[in-house]
C-alpha cells in the first residue's frame, strides 16, 4: 500500500506540473519514474502471488494455476 501510495504522489505530482505548464522534458521524466515504480511494484506483486496463491494452488493439484499465470504474463507483456 505504501508503494501505491508514493506512485498516487507521483502521479498527482504530473498533474500539477500540467496545470502549471511545466517544461515537457520534465514531465516525461516524471511519467518515466511514474513507470519505473509501477514495474517495480508488479514485479513485488508477482512474485508474491507466485509464492502465496500458485503455489498453493499446485499443492492442491489444480496445475490450471499454470495456465492462468501464463496468461496473466502474457498480458502483462503487451
Amino acid at each position: 500500500m505504501n508503494r501505491l501510495k508514493r506512485i498516487e504522489g507521483q502521479v498527482r505530482g504530473i498533474e500539477n506540473m500540467l496545470e502549471n505548464d511545466a517544461y515537457c522534458t520534465d514531465i516525461l521524466i516524471q511519467v518515466s519514474a511514474v513507470n519505473s515504480a509501477l514495474n517495480s511494484f508488479n514485479k513485488v506483486l508477482l512474485a508474491n502471488h507466485m509464492k502465496t496463491c500458485v503455489a498453493e494452488n499446485i499443492r492442491k493439484g489444480n496445475d490450471e494455476i499454470i495456465d492462468e499465470l501464463l496468461n496473466t504474463l502474457q498480458k502483462m507483456m503487451r
